[in-house]
C-alpha cells in the first residue's frame, strides 16, 4: 500500500465528508494530533487483501446534527459514505461498521500509522489516521507524493510467503459478525415530498417488479437475489456473486 495510495484515500475521506471547502494540508507526524476532550473520534477497519485501520479525529461536531437532521444523529451514520469512499481507494475489502473511538488503538500506539491534517484554510477541522494492518503490503517510497512518506516499518509478507498465509490471518476474525442488508430499490425525493408523507402513502422505487434485489455487506452490494418465505418469515436467495467493479456503490 503506496503513501499515494494513502493520500488518495485521505482526499477521498475529505471530498465526501458533509462540509464544505475542507481539504488535505498534508501528512504530519502523531504529535501534532490533539484536541479537546469532546472531539469526535471515529474508526473503522478495512478487512480484505489490503487491511487497514483508518480513523477521524474531528474537533468540530456541529456538522453531525445538521447532516444528520438534528441533535440526535450519530456521528458513525453521517461518516459512512466517506468512510466507504476512503476504503475504496485503499482497495478491495469490506468495511467495518464505523465505531466512536479509536479500539484499535492507532492513535495511542501509531507506529505504522499516516497522519493527515484536514483544514478549510482557516482553522484546523481535525485529522485521519490510516495504519496497515499487520501483514498489509508497504511500496511507499519518498517523493511519491507532494506530502512527506511514513518511515514506519512493515511487516509485509515476501513474495515467496505461502498463498495459505493470508487466509492464516483471516481466521483470526471469521468470527466477527457483519450487517447483512437486503434493498429491494431506492428513489429520490425533495424535503417537502418526505415530509408530506402519511400512513397509506406509496413510495414508487428505481426497481422493477420481478428484478433482482441487491445483497449488502456493511453497506457495500455483494451479490443479487430475490425474496423468499421460509417458515412465514422473509428470506432471501442468492442468484448471482458479484466482482469487485460490479460491487462498488
Amino acid at each position: 500500500m503506496s503513501t499515494a495510495t494513502l493520500v488518495s484515500a485521505a482526499e477521498h475521506l475529505v471530498a465526501s465528508l458533509p462540509v464544505p471547502g475542507l481539504r488535505v494540508l498534508g501528512q504530519v507526524g502523531p504529535d501534532a494530533v490533539a484536541g479537546p476532550a469532546d472531539a469526535a473520534v471515529v474508526a473503522a477497519s478495512l478487512v480484505g487483501p489490503h487491511p487497514a485501520d483508518l480513523v477521524l479525529v474531528a474537533l468540530d461536531t456541529r456538522f453531525v446534527a445538521e447532516a444528520g437532521g438534528g441533535p440526535a444523529a450519530s456521528a458513525t451514520v453521517v461518516l459512512r459514505p466517506a468512510f466507504e469512499r476512503a476504503a475504496a481507494a485503499l482497495g478491495d475489502g469490506v468495511l467495518s461498521e464505523l465505531v466512536d473511538g479509536d479500539p484499535s488503538g492507532v492513535l495511542s500506539d501509531p507506529e505504522g500509522a499516516a497522519f493527515f491534517e484536514i483544514s478549510d484554510g482557516a482553522a484546523p477541522f481535525g485529522w485521519l489516521a490510516v495504519r496497515r494492518a499487520p501483514g498489509a503490503p508497504a511500496t511507499a517510497s519518498a517523493g511519491s507524493t507532494p506530502f512527506a512518506s511514513s518511515t514506519a516499518s512493515s511487516t509485509a509478507p515476501s513474495a515467496g510467503e505461502p498463498a495459505g498465509a493470508f487466509d492464516g490471518r483471516l481466521r483470526r476474525i471469521q468470527d466477527v459478525e457483519m450487517a447483512l442488508t437486503v434493498e429491494i430499490g431506492r428513489t429520490r425525493m425533495s424535503v417537502r415530498d418526505a415530509l408530506s408523507l402519511e400512513p397509506g402513502a406509496v413510495v414508487e422505487l428505481d426497481r422493477s417488479a420481478g428484478a433482482p434485489v441487491d445483497v449488502l455487506l456493511n453497506g457495500r452490494r455483494i451479490a443479487l437475489g430475490e425474496v423468499v418465505v421460509v417458515d412465514q418469515d422473509y428470506a432471501v436467495r442468492i442468484s448471482r456473486i458479484l466482482d469487485t467493479a460490479e460491487g462498488r456503490p
